[in-house]
């Protein structure tokens, strides 16, 4: 090699080289912000119970971690901002998840499944009767299933706007004229609070199983939330159907006894749905986004053979809309079957 060509290489080397160090301290940085933020929002969210007070320590926090790592740069600062640290996420995991709060009306009572082999009887099954969204006589209720003539399982997509995001929840089928059970996995607000996707990741909200009637679970949202609601028959065999009402069934108790905290990312509707469907051999094998995108879902899952596959999917995303049936129906009897009068037959499971 010339000395020409040893002169050209070495400043591509070092040009190289600039870069890669460029870009890990880039990324060094990233992890640094990203670790300053979760830790000043931990301290926001948490259970100090003065609300200014938690944004002055947050803010001192993050404004303390800028100075302390590209500012002021020494070792006695940095040991410090390791050693802040350290104690929020020992204060966070310490943050431990309650049954005993002052519940909103709507989750104020957690089910409980009493099991004597296929005789399954439910405790405080919701049935509210609705006037407005606010607006309601609180009913909690018995109801009893046997296991042993469920059938089917449908799976309902609620938006509270229309894209990527919604909220899911399925119902449970029964062949002998026993109204399906509705079962919502949702955040356990207080009075007080609604829903906030940023706080659900921080140790806000417990995890709630709202076991009810569709006359309320379904209906509270087509008429009175103003909420967008699809309603889609699941191909799965009875005792697929069976398995994964059992798997409800168990961590509704679980939950009855052991309270757990609700997180948008690990620990939501969808995805626990899938979760528990892989237990009954389902076939989410791999990540997809739209489990976290869950108002595509329904896209996903007729992909999958799981919906309807003798329609395309643009024909039965229009038949299973349910909002105009919902609100002809009412409150009668046979709300279930009547949102249901415009669905596809169930396809059978080949």
């Amino acid at each position: 090699m010339t000395v020409t060509e040893t002169q050209t290489v070495r400043p591509e080397r070092s040009r190289f080289s600039r870069m890669i160090g460029w870009m890990g301290r880039a990324l060094r940085n990233l992890v640094l912000l990203l670790g300053i933020a979760w830790a000043s929002l931990v301290i926001f969210y948490s259970n100090l119970p003065w609300p200014p007070g938690r944004l002055i320590l947050a803010l001192a926090f993050g404004i303390f971690a800028i100075v302390a790592l590209w500012i002021v740069r020494r070792p006695k600062w940095r040991w410090t901002l390791a050693g802040a640290f350290a104690a929020v996420v020992i204060w966070y995991a310490s943050i431990p998840p309650s049954n005993d709060r002052p519940w909103r009306a709507e989750v104020e009572r957690p089910p409980r499944a009493l099991i004597e082999g296929d005789r399954v009887r439910f405790l405080n099954y919701r049935n509210f009767h609705y006037r407005s969204r606010d607006d309601f006589d609180v009913r909690y209720e018995e109801r009893e299933v046997d296991l042993s003539r469920l059938q089917s399982v449908d799976l309902f997509i609620s938006y509270w706007m229309v894209g990527p995001v919604a909220h899911t929840f399925l119902s449970f089928n029964f062949d002998d004229g026993s109204p399906p059970v509705c079962i919502s996995i949702e955040t356990r607000p207080e009075v007080g609070e609604g829903y906030d996707p940023v706080a659900s990741m921080f140790k806000q909200f417990e995890l709630a199983y709202v076991v009810g009637d569709e006359r309320d679970l379904v209906r509270v949202r087509t008429d009175y939330r103003g909420e967008e609601v699809w309603l889609y028959r699941l191909r799965m065999p009875p005792e697929t159907a069976r398995a994964l009402f059992r798997v409800y069934l168990e961590r509704i108790n679980s939950l009855a006894d052991r309270p757990e905290w609700y997180h948008l990312l690990k620990d939501n509707c969808t995805l626990n749905v899938i979760r528990y469907s892989r237990k009954v051999g389902g076939p989410h094998r791999r990540f997809e986004l739209k489990h976290f995108l869950n108002g595509l879902v329904d896209a996903y899952l007729h992909r999958l053979g799981i919906l309807d596959t003798r329609l395309t999917f643009p024909e039965l995303r229009q038949r299973s809309h349910i909002n105009e049936t919902a609100r002809a129906a009412g409150d009668v009897e046979d709300f279930s079957a009547r949102i249901r009068e415009t669905l596809p037959l169930i396809q059978e499971v080949e």
